[in-house]
């Protein structure tokens, strides 16, 4: 079946469009990975919103927040993969997509420490000297510099 890519402002949503970005983040980050943590965290107002659905369900999913909402550098930000759309290369296109999105602009990251390798695969170089506890997870600040 056919991916469909979609970005959007938040206020271009839909009610059913945000239901269901929400439920997938809940699903992913709340449910699977056991963090008991605000997910609606005021960047969502902010931010355009990429992501894939598949026969009518969402499989990939990343925000894009604005330059100086979060850090002084745009930021992709709650970049999933349905658990049934792992392993087949979804997450490096969707982040390639998410890259194209900004443009050319210096992004950074805030990664699950053992993603690391898949970040920097993809243009992002670790500038934190040691992880931090980011709701039970370890994680890494990453940046990928302007393309020139």
């Amino acid at each position: 079946m056919e991916l469909t890519w979609h970005e959007r402002s938040f206020a271009e949503l839909t009610n059913e469009e945000l239901y269901a970005i929400l439920a997938l983040r809940q699903r992913v980050f709340v449910v699977e990975q056991k963090c008991a943590y605000l997910d609606a965290d005021g960047y969502d107002q902010r931010s355009r919103h990429l992501w894939a659905t598949q026969g009518g369900a969402i499989v990939a999913y990343l925000r894009i927040v604005a330059a100086g909402a979060k850090y002084a550098e745009p930021s992709l930000g709650r970049i999933l993969i349905a658990p049934d759309a792992r392993g087949t290369g979804l997450g490096r296109e969707l982040v390639r997509r998410g890259i194209a999105a900004v443009g050319n602009a210096a992004i950074r990251i805030g990664a699950q420490a053992y993603l690391e390798r898949f970040y920097t695969e993809l243009g992002f170089v670790r500038v934190s000297d040691e992880p931090y506890d980011d709701d039970g997870i370890p994680h890494i600040e990453m940046l990928r510099s302007a393309a020139p």
